[in-house]
């Protein structure tokens, strides 16, 4: 296998590992929203990855964070991830969550598409085709019946289209930073921002909490970071398949915790998302090979 493949293929890798722990830091979020504010939770996510951040890289990391060029580059992709987060979970209070969940699926498509213009990538046909059975699974297993224009729906759509571009503009970033300055630069905006509600929605987490709220900035950063450096490897048209595979990850954490039993459309969705995961890895193998 070529040195290109080897990366495309290490990149897949890591992508999927990233979506994995990005499930288990939402299921824990769920939990945690019937109890505390939704603002409480991003800031002590945040509060947890800037200091897990500050204590890797140190003094290195925050020379880098001045000195660098980039700073509108990276506080804009911050914007525009948390302005994606308003806008998706704005619209989760009026809309189903199946509906929800396939219209939010519809960024991987909007990557692939917007990565030829803004990043020069070649999507090939075998790209186009996991990238439309993903899909295919994602709507399958979610049932997206009774989908109708209004507000929340634009909102939804809104927030795939930001985080899209944020997605094209971490793979733009990555060319001339690391992966450390961009988690430092969105989640110290997104510590600011946080911050400045919470103080007016305080509730004291109970000690369970506070270390779930531990776990959720843990494993939100530990995946940021992978994810990042899985994007460094491999194309974004690549890497928005991938996102597909957190949806097996949430279906399989909704069983193990909660106990929900995945219906026979699920099933059959939850298997085309898989075989398009595996066709995109084989294809991109055989490319490489």
């Amino acid at each position: 296998m070529s040195g290109t493949g080897d990366r495309v293929v290490a990149g897949i890798g890591l992508g999927v590992l990233a979506y994995s722990l990005f499930a288990t830091h939402d299921a824990a979020n769920k939990f945690l929203a019937a109890s505390l504010p939704v603002w409480e939770v991003l800031f002590f996510r945040s509060l947890t990855i800037v200091a897990g951040a500050l204590l890797v890289g140190r003094g290195k990391l925050l020379a880098r964070v001045v000195a660098t060029p980039l700073k509108w580059q990276l506080l804009g992709r911050g914007g525009l991830t948390l302005m994606a987060w308003l806008l998706y979970y704005t619209a989760s209070r009026d809309m189903p969550l199946a509906q929800l969940m396939t219209l939010y699926f519809s960024s991987p498509i909007l990557v692939a598409v917007l990565a030829i213009p803004v990043l020069g990538e070649k999507v090939s046909a075998a790209r186009w085709l996991a990238l439309a059975v993903g899909f295919g699974g994602v709507s399958l297993a979610s049932d997206p019946l009774g989908v109708h224009a209004s507000l929340a729906t634009a909102m939804v759509l809104g927030a795939a289209l930001l985080w899209a571009v944020a997605i094209l503009l971490m793979r733009v970033i990555a060319r001339r930073e690391a992966s450390l300055v961009q988690i430092f630069y969105q989640n110290a905006l997104f510590l600011v921002v946080t911050g400045t509600v919470t103080l007016f929605v305080w509730t004291p987490p109970s000690p369970l909490e506070f270390g779930l709220l531990l776990l959720i900035g843990v494993f939100g950063g530990a995946g940021q970071f992978i994810l990042f450096e899985g994007i460094r490897l491999a194309p974004a048209s690549v890497m928005s398949t991938v996102e597909y595979t957190g949806l097996l990850w949430a279906f399989l954490l909704g069983y193990l915790v909660w106990g929900d039993v995945p219906s026979g459309p699920t099933w059959a969705g939850a298997g085309l998302i898989f075989a398009s995961g595996v066709f995109l890895l084989a294809m991109e193998r055989r490319r490489a090979g």
